[in-house]
């Protein structure tokens, strides 16, 4: 008899299985259901010891593949996200570092299901300092009938640090360069300072020099001429 209960009329029944399936599907609730989705994000370094720098810049890209709720996976963006590697127990002499799912940070409600890589290279450094030369980039000649009698720059030497295999005894540092080209008389310019390599840093809180250039007259009645003539009288008849 239970038999004949099961099959009597099953199409029917199954028909009826389906619908509620598809009612269920439809209906239920979306924040019931659950979503994958992968996202990428910069693990940053932080507490790096004094007097070491990061030598080159690390590939610190984290891949995530997250899970949450429908209703609210799509709106997941990285900057929700944050991921940070302690380095304050680092040595110059190693370079692969264990990332853990504990450096990364989800807002609530979210599971971080899986990351890579499991590790990241970063190479360091002991810190050098030295002191540079700041050396005036002129670009150019005074127009004709002047010239540039001086150059002058304040402060003359700047203290520099980076990695210790990039900081060399010859480096100097640059000024952004100054087109003398129209100059007519003296004048005293506030410049950049450009650095001989990017991984260096200037020790200064004020990244600028200042350059004075002095332009004189070369035409008839110039200090320049009047100078000559005098040497001529020292050196002519009679002071043999």
């Amino acid at each position: 008899m239970i038999k004949d209960i099961l099959i009597r009329n099953w199409q029917l029944k199954v028909l009826a299985l389906l619908l509620a399936l598809v009612l269920w599907i439809i209906l239920i609730p979306e924040e019931k259901t659950f979503a994958e989705k992968n996202l990428s994000l910069n693990l940053e370094l932080v507490n790096i010891p004094p007097e070491v720098e990061v030598l080159e810049p690390p590939d610190t890209t984290l891949n995530l593949k997250v899970r949450a709720r429908k209703r609210i996976i799509n709106e997941l963006r990285p900057e929700d996200f944050s991921a940070r590697l302690d380095m304050s127990r680092a040595s110059i002499y190693q370079q692969e570092y264990l990332i853990d799912a504990g450096m990364i940070k989800a807002p609530s409600g979210v599971e971080i299901v899986s990351f890579s890589p499991a590790y990241v290279h970063v190479k360091l450094e002991r810190t050098k300092r030295m002191e540079m030369e700041v050396v005036p980039t002129i670009i150019g000649r005074p127009p004709e009938g002047y010239r540039l009698e001086k150059v002058e720059v304040t402060p003359a030497r700047v203290m520099v640090a980076g990695p210790e295999s990039k900081i060399r005894p010859r480096d100097k540092v640059i000024t952004s360069p100054i087109d003398a080209s129209t100059l007519t008389a003296s004048i005293i310019l506030e410049v950049d300072l450009i650095l001989p390599r990017p991984e260096l840093r200037l020790l200064t809180p004020y990244p600028r020099a200042r350059v004075s250039l002095v332009i004189e007259k070369t035409g008839p009645g110039s200090s320049t001429q009047a100078g000559s003539k005098q040497s001529a009288r020292a050196s002519g008849p009679g002071r043999n």
